[in-house]
């Protein structure tokens, strides 16, 4: 053992020795050229790796209560709708490759899926997950939209002046459950009637005192009729059956934003 060691001593002294001897001939520019190349490389190799951690794979399903988030949530786990579900008291969270890819082939990248109880008492669970959210799905039950027009709109108000989702720029899918129904609404009535209802709230709203106000930014124009399209980050809608599992444009969506 000693033996060996004494030789790989003489062969790192050796290589040393040569090592110095070259440096000696390299005149001192392009030293200073390789120095350069060398930190500039370990430096961007650092930030890449960085880079790949900071690449959120969650996406956090949210929504009222009853709108049909869990059953979505399995839907997207194993393709089942778990008996239909009761109301969540605590977030359904995991991470998986998606049901309906799960038939690819090749390396698919796993999803992380919170699903957020849509409760108000329980809301303040959702200010958990949002900064690491890469995709937020806000689900309407759009079979008994109407009743509920003025609640959701509410919570999407609120949802949307939240600053990690405005920083961010953190995408949201309005996701229309329950439209394989024939009496549902359309996600373009929805839309619209949501938009309405956010307009009407931005007036309510801009009357109380500053020192009321809880949102940290505010929507829309001064002086336009509000629009998601005038969002900071971007607002879209989808269709979808948690019952049926037709919920392909929530896949869509998912992949978007998480890449493969």
């Amino acid at each position: 053992m000693q033996h060996e060691l004494e030789q790989w001593k003489e062969q790192f002294s050796h290589l040393w020795n040569v090592a110095n001897d070259y440096l000696r001939d390299v005149p001192p520019n392009q030293l200073y050229a390789a120095a350069a190349i060398a930190i500039f490389t370990t430096l961007l190799l650092l930030f890449l790796r960085v880079l790949k951690r900071t690449e959120s794979n969650t996406i956090v399903l949210t929504g009222l209560s009853g709108s049909g988030k869990t059953v979505l949530f399995y839907q997207l786990r194993d393709g089942s709708t778990h008996q239909g579900t009761v109301t969540s008291m605590e977030p359904n969270e995991g991470t998986f490759i998606l049901h309906g890819e799960t038939a690819k082939k090749g390396k698919i990248k796993p999803v992380h899926i919170v699903d957020v109880p849509g409760h108000s008492r329980l809301r303040p669970k959702l200010d958990e997950f949002l900064p690491q959210a890469a995709g937020i799905v806000f689900v309407v039950d759009a079979l008994d939209f109407l009743p509920n027009c003025r609640a959701a709109s509410e919570y999407l108000y609120d949802l949307l002046t939240k600053g990690s989702v405005v920083r961010k720029k953190i995408p949201l899918l309005i996701l229309c459950n329950k439209t394989d129904k024939v009496t549902a609404h359309t996600k373009e009535f929805i839309r619209r009637q949501i938009e309405k209802e956010i307009d009407k709230l931005r007036s309510s709203r801009s009357a109380v005192s500053e020192a009321d106000v809880t949102n940290e930014f505010t929507l829309g124009v001064p002086g336009e009729p509000f629009s998601f399209t005038q969002c900071s980050n971007k607002v879209t809608t989808a269709d979808a059956s948690g019952l049926t599992g037709e919920i392909s444009q929530l896949q869509e969506f998912i992949r978007e934003y998480v890449k493969q």
